[in-house]
């Protein structure tokens, strides 16, 4: 199978239409063994301790690993089946065991220290030295230099974690599929007539009447904001929030994975002398300490709290005089504030969103891309996994001709087999290849869960999609625009986690100016663009709720701190989700809530203890913007200084240098209070 295994091609990109479940072992028993033989070599004493040397060596096979593996992991998390989940986790043990022995190699950790020990040390490059720290502090954090059982130990924790991790992802996944309900068009009253004819579609396709409903975010948040049937949403938001959790399945329970991996998180950080898993997750961070974080946190919260209280005081009064709702509860609450924002702002979400045709939000996030980042985005064609995948090239013009910058699949689409959220994933990152002496350009996923078209209508997407949508390719341009070509440091590769979401929610700030929206949209039936008086309503309402929303974004980052920084967090998980909410939230869920059975950004997706950061880069974000404001906001020279120190600089450089090249001081909070309507 060699010869003809996708996952083995020499192809600049992954073959996604051809790899099959079947693929999976054989290939990685090829490219294991290559890494293997490379580490093997890497480490050999007639090996010199040089940086170019260890790079064609051992960089070049793991980094063709990594791609193949990455394929696997990305294809597991938008076209899941039973099969492709089975080789997955067949081969998860072996690949978390080969990184993580190679991660605490003390002969490669050796070689490392021999290289920053070198008078040739002092002559790499700026990005060569940031890439050599981050390995010497990263052999540390992997137990580089534990010793004998504590060495064994450490490793069979981390292969545990993987898989528990693993667990948790795919019970979120398969909690959410199994729910379906199906609504008589009675029970739909109020429902967007859009999401109306897509789930009478999803019925139909089924050979069943009446409407189906499931818990993906296309369907369950419209029916939660819309539906006037009571029942109705008491039902969803009870199958929503106790997903994976000791009310449904034995086997999908999340809690019993949520405790052993708080367990041996807890014990990896003592095996590498830390107080907590939060301290040794903060090493690679902007924050200094758990403590710093908890501060930052509560100092929010503080300033949030009279904004909230004020938020939730309006929205009991107006669904008890308004809606006869005299004890608002949690299911009731966004469908109560759709309706008080309706009626005090005279608009409507599903109002906002016929405007918001995919294609033209497409075009106009585009201009924005190319008029600001001087490059030009086309459409080109690669092999994917699924038909409504799309796939483009970025390129600038120099005086040498067109240069490829980087390429992206886009996949916008929610179907059953994809996990939710959306995310950005990267394929390859930028390096100039020690194999062949060529520039690798950086490749990157956006994936989304938008409602799919229905019959010959575009997809249309409400406001906070379009958001979602800026979001992911803020991601994507700071992987794809960097101009770093040493693979540890370029695009999002080494920058500190609190600060890798400063891109991101810098472009979402676009979904507000005026100049820009009346370019990106169009009325799905007559094509007239978004009428300024709309505009004007939707701004009046931007900080909406935003004390309550930023007091639920400060439980979740509370909650994720606490739990990983307190010992002995594992047996108590339910008691400090309690205390953390007594602490900061203004409206308290029913007792039954299982929020963090399904909380896959700590248990599964890298943000344990880091969920905080993305408050914290949203400080950096809003301030980075408001340079933006000052100068203007399409301004040429503006978008070329924060493409260059931000963008193009990636992990080359920390992250608070290129914050202060870009802003020229260093960030304070006023800008994000200010453009969250919480300033004085």
């Amino acid at each position: 199978m060699t010869d003809t295994n996708p996952l083995l091609s020499a192809q600049p990109l992954p073959l996604f239409d051809a790899i099959r479940p079947e693929h999976v072992t054989p290939a990685l028993d090829v490219l294991l063994a290559d890494a293997e033989a490379a580490l093997e070599t890497a480490v050999a004493p007639d090996t010199p301790a040089d940086y170019d040397t260890l790079s064609k060596v051992l960089s070049v096979a793991t980094e063709r690993l990594g791609c193949a593996w990455g394929a696997i992991g990305h294809l597991k998390g938008v076209a899941d089946t039973p099969e492709l989940r089975a080789a997955f986790n067949e081969n998860l043990p072996r690949i978390t065991e080969f990184y993580t022995r190679q991660g605490a190699d003390e002969r490669l950790y050796a070689k490392y220290k021999a290289i920053a020990a070198s008078p040739s040390a002092a002559t790499l490059s700026a990005p060569r030295k940031q890439a050599l720290s981050h390995w010497l502090r990263d052999f540390v954090l992997s137990g580089a230099e534990l010793q004998g059982e504590a060495k064994t130990r450490f490793a069979a924790i981390q292969e545990q974690m993987a898989d528990l991790g693993q667990k948790f992802s795919e019970h979120v996944l398969d909690a959410t599929d199994s729910f379906t309900h199906y609504a008589s068009t009675d029970e739909l009253a109020g429902v967007p007539d859009d999401v109306q004819a897509a789930t009478r579609a999803a019925a139909e396709a089924e050979g069943k009447d009446g409407h189906k409903l499931t818990l993906h975010m296309p369907v369950y948040l419209p029916v939660m904001q819309y539906a006037d049937d009571r029942a109705l949403r008491e039902r969803l938001y009870t199958a929503y929030v106790t997903r994976a959790c000791e009310a449904g399945p034995t086997e999908r329970d999340n809690g019993p994975v949520m405790a052993e991996l708080l367990r041996l998180r807890q014990e990896e950080a003592t095996l590498l002398g830390y107080p907590s898993y939060a301290d040794v997750s903060l090493v690679p961070k902007m924050a200094e300490n758990p403590a710093q974080v908890l501060s930052f946190l509560r100092d929010l919260a503080r300033r949030a709290r009279p904004y909230a209280e004020r938020d939730l005081a309006e929205l009991r009064e107006f669904a008890a005089t308004e809606l006869g709702l005299s004890d608002l509860q949690s299911w009731d609450s966004a469908y109560a504030s759709e309706k008080l924002k309706e009626a005090r702002y005279a608009f409507s979400d599903q109002e906002v969103k016929q405007y918001f045709t995919e294609p033209k939000v497409l075009d106009g996030l585009f201009r924005i891309i190319e008029t600001l980042f001087e490059v030009a985005i086309r459409p080109d064609t690669a092999p994917v996994w699924h038909p409504s995948v799309r796939f483009y090239r970025i390129e600038r013009t120099t005086p040498q001709g067109v240069q490829l910058i980087g390429q992206f699949y886009l996949d916008p689409y929610a179907r059953s087999g994809k996990r939710p959220g959306a995310w950005m994933d990267d394929v390859k990152g930028r390096w100039l290849r020690p194999d062949t002496g060529l520039l690798q350009t950086p490749v990157a996923h956006l994936v989304c869960n938008f409602s799919t078209p229905v019959g010959d209508k575009p997809a249309l997407l409400t406001h906070d999609e379009v958001q979602t949508l800026f979001h992911e390719f803020g991601h994507g341009l700071h992987h794809m625009l960097t101009q770093v070509s040493e693979l540890g440091v370029s695009g999002i590769s080494g920058v500190e986690w609190d600060a890798v979401e400063l891109p991101s929610q810098f472009m979402e700030n676009f979904c507000w100016e005026w100049d820009v929206l009346k370019h990106m949209t169009a009325h799905v039936e007559t094509g007239e663009p978004l009428p300024r008086a709309l505009f004007d309503k939707m701004t009046a309402a931007k900080n909406f709720q935003s004390g309550m929303m930023t007091l639920r974004q400060v439980e979740f980052s509370l909650l994720d701190m606490r739990l990983h920084a307190e010992p002995g967090s594992d047996g108590r998980v339910q008691q400090v989700v309690d205390e953390v909410r007594d602490e900061v939230a203004v409206m308290k869920p029913p007792a039954f809530n299982r929020f963090q059975h399904t909380f896959s950004h700590i248990f599964a997706g890298g943000y344990s203890a880091g969920y905080y950061s993305y408050k914290w880069a949203e400080l950096l974000s809003a301030d980075a913007w408001s340079a933006f404001e000052e100068e203007g906001v399409l301004n040429p020279e503006t978008g070329r200084r924060y493409r260059r120190e931000i963008l193009e600089a990636g992990g080359a450089r920390d992250a608070i240098d290129n914050f202060k090249a870009f802003r020229g001081r260093e960030p304070n909070i006023d800008a994000l209070l200010r453009h969250q309507g919480m300033a004085g």
